[in-house]
Formats: C-alpha cells, structure tokens, sequence
C-alpha cells in the first residue's frame, strides 16, 4: 500500500526563472467567490475567499492553509478604484501604513483601465508599478517603473490553442518579482474588474 504524506508546500516569494500559474476564478468553498492558484505542478499556492460577498470591500490574499499574506481594503471612495494592501491580518490593519496603494485612472470614457500602483508606502523610498488592460477583459499586464511587464494575465489555452474559458487564466511572472505582491495586485484588479 502507498503512503501518504502531507504537503510542504509553501507560497514562493519569488524565482529566479520565468514562472507560470494558472488562476481558476472559482473559490475552493462550496458557493463561494474568489479564485485558486496553482503553480506549473497543479499545486495550489494562493486562494481568495470571499465566501458569499463578490467584490468585497475586505479581501483577504491567502496560501494553500489559509494563512493570511494580504489584507486588501477599498477605500471609502470606491467609485475611484483605490485600495490598500497590507502585510498583516486583524483589526490593527487600519493603523498601519498599507504596503501598496492602488489607484484607479479617473478616465471613465476611455476603453482602458489603468492603475498606478505605488510600494513601500511605508518607507522614504516608493516603487511604481501601472496595471494595464481594456475593460470588462481579464487580459492585462503589470509594467514596472522602466516601462519592463513583470507580469501578464491571458486567457490560458489548451496545447492545441483552444481557450479554456473565461474564468481559467494564465500568468506568467518575470524572475525576481514578489510573488505575493504581484498576486495581490492581480486581485485587486479583479475586483476593479467585478471578477471577484
């Protein structure tokens, strides 16, 4: 009989290679909102869980146990897309300074839904990061200060090219790049987006 052992899998906090996830816009609890990822091994590395509540103003960023690696909170005016991502979990999120913000471009005409994103808003010293793509689409990119992708979000496609559904996404990360951060910023598009 074979034996069984549990999985040590822990959530990567970056590579020194390219890597590719597939994000599934459903959530692992029964009813619920939110999505899963898996990593190139169809191991489960990051879950959101919003359970009855689809665009939430409290998003919780979790690995494969549930821990907590980011709180993201709307701001009051949501109209705008602004949020804050912070490193911790609990009632003294709202003390703290958040370790990014993202704001929401104010063109609402225009066919595109770009964000400035804005890290280490904590410290004297800030990274700036723009997430592009075209509303009511899942495709985007997240594009650093020096105009380089980091990361990109596509519809993910079988081998013989056929798309897998509008719900079943690919990302591929640049090598050292947070993984957690970029994950954080891809939810939160999501719910810019009301995908989540």
């Amino acid at each position: 009989m074979a034996r069984v052992y549990p999985c040590t899998l822990t959530s990567p906090s970056s590579s020194s290679g390219r890597e590719t996830f597939t994000i599934w816009m459903k959530s692992l609890v029964f009813h619920g909102n939110g999505c899963t990822v898996y990593n190139s091994n169809g191991e489960i590395v990051y879950r959101i869980d919003n359970y009855d509540n689809k665009c939430s103003n409290e998003v919780y960023l979790m690995d494969l146990r549930g821990k907590v690696l980011c709180t993201i909170l709307r701001k009051k005016l949501w109209a705008f897309g602004n949020w804050d991502g912070y490193k911790s979990n609990g009632p003294q999120v709202k003390n703290e300074k958040p370790w990014f913000k993202v704001r929401k471009n104010g063109k609402f005409l225009k066919r595109d839904s770009a964000c400035q994103v804005t890290v280490g808003c904590n410290e004297a010293q800030t990274s700036c990061y723009r997430i592009e793509g075209i509303v009511h689409k899942s495709e985007f990119k997240i594009i650093d200060s020096e105009r380089g992708v980091v990361a990109e979000v596509k519809q993910k496609q079988s081998s013989s090219g056929l798309g897998l559904g509008e719900d079943v996404l690919s990302l591929v990360m640049e090598p050292h790049v947070d993984h957690s951060l970029i994950m954080a910023l891809v939810t939160v598009y999501g719910l810019i987006g009301h995908k989540l």
